[in-house]
């Protein structure tokens, strides 16, 4: 297991030891009201996230944890109707004007760790601070299943202010026989993984991660209906790409890798300079950007072929073009809104550029650099709306905590970035909300209960002051500025005012308090503002 450890803690992001993080802390009575009785949600329009035109208005019913009515409150353009039942509810929220969504499932999840962030708390009220009722962990506390799966089971007890959690682990994390080096020891690892409660499989294809060994975990996973997920790293990318593990059965592929190295024009593997070193960080994601322009052209009958046979397996693309957006914009990544009230000064200190951080690769970051990136983005943009528009399933993942991006703040940047591909606004809350929830409850089979604001549902919905729909910058928790034409000055506008998960409603504003007064309280601890 060390050996694996160790590479992991170079490629990708450091296990935590579960001496060194915090105890998730209980959540008080301030943080969160509910569920109740009877919960009315009035005079809203409700986008209802598969893909549906926004209507209302109308008002939301929620007993307990689930949603029992949506009723009619009026016409467009005239006066609601008074006296609407029901009435005598155990909590009203006026909300008369404001836009109802279901609640954001972030398919690409990990928590803190000591050096950056040792209180998970902050990343789950961030994340419920932009909507994010659910997480799949890909995984949220390294190789710390024990900690992942209390927290999973705490927070479905609503026991700490925290979105539902899907516990994904690393194969071969968690258990005390070795290193996962075989397919029967991969498949024995999935069989104990499942035993205790672990919702899917993460492979990094690299390490101990040979692509027979996926391959068997792959198969027993689907056997006993956990999930599968892959970052197809350029290790085993060669032997194993993103055309290869969707033909083997994965459920998902994060990230970008695989794709491209499967649509290489001319060549089997990418052309990278003969200097090249994969522990390198800035050579490794300042080269992967470089391979745009070793594929075949967007919409050739190879790109083509090759998003038809994505879509034969049913693989998902779970995209977080987010967490590498800083690789096209450094400046604008570094200094936006919200770092500064809202970046643990820990967290800013482990985002600088350095050879020790995984993620911190800007060493001397040029704009040659940025240029090959932009170009990527626009391919692999194409890509990704490509597969939407014939069928394919998209999600929306963060993979916040590193690259500048925190959490809830990089999340809704994903929406930005899928407008930006091709996307809809009404595509985008789709893909943010009942694709993530299928393919999340697809390994187990049936529908699932969450993900669309509809009768019967689980009671996890977004209430938002602005249209998201007109403007995504609307949810960021840091709001949006619109000169006001009354008196020719800017204000701030937008930021979601309530997220509802089990019927407990979460002050929004209130929760970003909290953030703010943590991050400040660092900073003092510190002798000063972080620099």
């Amino acid at each position: 297991m060390k050996l694996r450890l160790a590479a992991l803690l170079l490629a990708f992001a450091a296990p935590v030891l579960a001496a060194d993080m915090q105890p998730t802390p209980a959540r008080t009575a301030a943080e969160g009201a509910g569920p109740y009785p009877t919960l009315v949600v009035r005079g809203v329009t409700i986008i209802q996230g598969d893909g549906a035109p926004p209507y209302g208005p109308a008002d939301i019913v929620i007993q307990g944890d689930r949603i029992t009515a949506i009723n009619p409150a009026g016409t467009p353009g005239l006066p609601m109707r008074p006296d609407r039942k029901p009435q005598g509810a155990t909590r009203e929220i006026d909300a008369t004007g404001m836009f109802v969504l279901p609640g954001f499932v972030d398919m690409h999840g990990h928590n803190g760790d000591p050096q950056k962030s040792p209180d998970p708390s902050y990343a789950y009220k961030l994340w419920l601070a932009h909507g994010v009722t659910t997480v799949r962990s890909v995984p949220m506390f390294g190789d710390d299943v024990a900690h992942a799966l209390s927290d999973k089971r705490r927070s479905a007890a609503n026991q700490i202010a925290a979105p539902h959690i899907y516990a994904y682990q690393t194969l071969g994390s968690g258990w005390d026989k070795g290193d996962v080096t075989t397919p029967a020891q991969a498949r024995a690892w999935v069989q104990w993984a499942a035993k205790q409660g672990v919702d899917g499989v993460k492979f990094f294809n690299r390490g101990d991660d040979s692509p027979d060994v996926e391959k068997a975990a792959i198969a027993e996973a689907k056997k006993l209906g956990l999930g599968t997920v892959a970052h197809l790293s350029q290790p085993y990318v060669g032997q194993f790409n993103a055309r290869d593990a969707a033909a083997a059965g994965l459920g998902t592929v994060t990230h970008f890798y695989g794709h491209f190295e499967s649509l290489l024009n001319g060549r089997t593997l990418q052309d990278s300079p003969a200097t090249y070193n994969f522990n390198d960080e800035q050579a490794r994601f300042g080269g992967i950007a470089e391979i745009w322009d070793q594929i075949v052209e967007p919409g050739s009958p190879e790109w083509k072929a090759y998003l038809e046979a994505q879509k034969a397996t049913g693989v998902t693309f779970d995209p977080t073009m987010t967490i590498y957006s800083a690789s096209r914009d450094l400046m604008r990544a570094r200094n936006a809104d919200w770092q500064a009230e809202y970046t643990l000064p820990s967290l800013w200190d482990y985002f600088q550029s350095n050879r020790d951080n995984h993620g911190s690769y800007f060493f001397d970051w040029t704009t040659a650099n940025e240029v090959a990136w932009r170009n990527f983005y626009k391919r692999y943009m194409a890509l990704v709306n490509d597969y939407k528009n014939m069928g394919g399933r998209v999600t929306t993942g963060s993979d916040s905590g590193f690259i500048f991006q925190i959490w809830g703040f990089g999340y809704i940047q994903e929406f930005e970035l899928l407008q930006e591909a091709g996307f809809s606004p009404l595509e985008v809350i789709r893909s943010a909300t009942i694709e993530g929830a299928r393919t999340l409850t697809d390994p187990k089979g049936g529908a699932p209960d969450f993900g669309t604001v509809r009768v019967g549902q689980r009671a996890d919905i977004v209430i938002a002051p602005e249209n998201p729909l007109q403007n995504f910058k609307t949810l960021y928790g840091t709001g949006f500025q619109r000169l006001n034409p009354q008196t020719n000055r800017l204000e701030t506008v937008g930021g979601i005012r309530y997220t509802v998960k089990d019927g407990i409603v979460y002050d929004a504003p209130a929760l970003l308090a909290e953030i703010r007064a943590q991050v400040s309280a660092e900073k003092a601890a510190r002798g000063g503002a972080a620099k």
